[in-house]
């Protein structure tokens, strides 16, 4: 498939599921690049019809479940949708192996939300009066915040069945670190934050730790394929099943481009000021500390000293 097709079929796609409406094929034209704009001659019309029919039947041949239907009664011709339900994919679980792989690609490779000509074509179809869900639209890949230090140590130690041990911290910033020793079962992303899972060795009992909260570095005890992990355990149920956190607010005021991350996780914005819902100072301000001078913490002071103090010592404590 030529490339300039595969981007105006992907465009096309995102602009079905970001809408409960149906689109009819001359709201389509206009909203998705690739398509030739009408000039009112015959040939360019017809031209746009069999490229708009081709697509449709590509789209249905790969799977994806095109839905023609109208608004209303009032509407003179048909339209076009993908029910989201239809569309996404069911519940996807992983081994450790699987795990461990997809944990380690999330490190290497991380994408824009969206492509510039799918988020005009979003833009053109808001303009229009189409309800669209920009937020979650389907060409927006979740952030998984991987610059967590012991989550390569971590995955390996799952991967491989190696126990580990490290230093963690029941709550951010509020006692002293206790040494765990743990039989890592799995590692996994919930709620933007990693996790390990698995048979705490002093305890006797399974456990999940957020990696956010391990201080130094994760060793490894004894030899690989030390332990089996259980055939049926549910890590997400472990990781979910945590107690309540106490989280907090965090005012951020974001400008330009470098505030992307922040964006996705806050709660509201307002005049440029982002609402964040947190309970790990560090984690928070590592991520206001990376978006250079697009980002700056207002609220609470705590997030604000953090910030500050990881932007003095990248810059050599100048």
């Amino acid at each position: 498939m030529a490339a300039r097709r595969a981007e105006r079929l992907v465009n096309l796609v995102i602009c079905l599921l970001s809408t409960r409406q149906f689109l009819t094929a001359e709201r389509i034209r206009d909203a998705v690049p690739g398509y030739e704009a009408g000039d009112g001659s015959k040939s360019t019309d017809e031209a746009f019809k069999r490229m708009f029919e081709r697509d449709k039947a590509e789209l249905r041949d790969l799977g994806i479940p095109l839905e023609t239907g109208r608004n209303s009664h009032f509407d003179a011709e048909d339209g076009y949708r993908i029910r989201r339900g239809d569309y996404e994919l069911p519940t996807i679980e992983f081994d450790a192996a699987e795990a461990a792989a997809v944990g380690l690609a999330a490190r290497l490779w991380q994408s824009a939300t969206l492509g510039e000509p799918a988020r005009q074509a979003l833009i053109k179809l808001r303009a229009a009066g189409t309800e669209v869900r920009v937020a979650d639209a389907p060409g927006a890949v979740p952030h998984l915040d991987a610059s967590d230090p012991s989550l390569p140590a971590l995955l390996e130690a799952a991967r491989s069945a190696t126990v580990v041990c490290f230093d963690y911290v029941k709550k951010a910033g509020i006692g002293e670190p206790e040494r765990r020793c743990l039989e890592p079962w799995g590692v996994l992303s919930w709620r933007r934050r990693w996790y390990v899972a698995g048979l705490d060795r002093d305890r006797g009992e399974p456990r999940s730790f957020r990696l956010s909260r391990i201080v130094g570095p994760v060793e490894t005890m004894g030899k690989p394929g030390a332990f089996e992990r259980p055939e049926k355990i549910d890590l997400l149920e472990m990781v979910a099943g945590r107690g309540p956190d106490d989280g907090q607010l965090a005012l951020v005021r974001v400008s330009g481009n470098g505030g992307g991350q922040l964006r996705r996780i806050a709660g509201s914005e307002v005049d440029g000021v982002l609402t964040i819902s947190f309970t790990e100072t560090q984690w928070l301000a590592r991520i206001i500390a990376s978006a250079g001078s697009s980002a700056v913490a207002l609220e609470p002071p705590e997030l604000v000293t953090a910030v500050v103090e990881r932007l003095q010592a990248s810059a050599g404590g100048s």
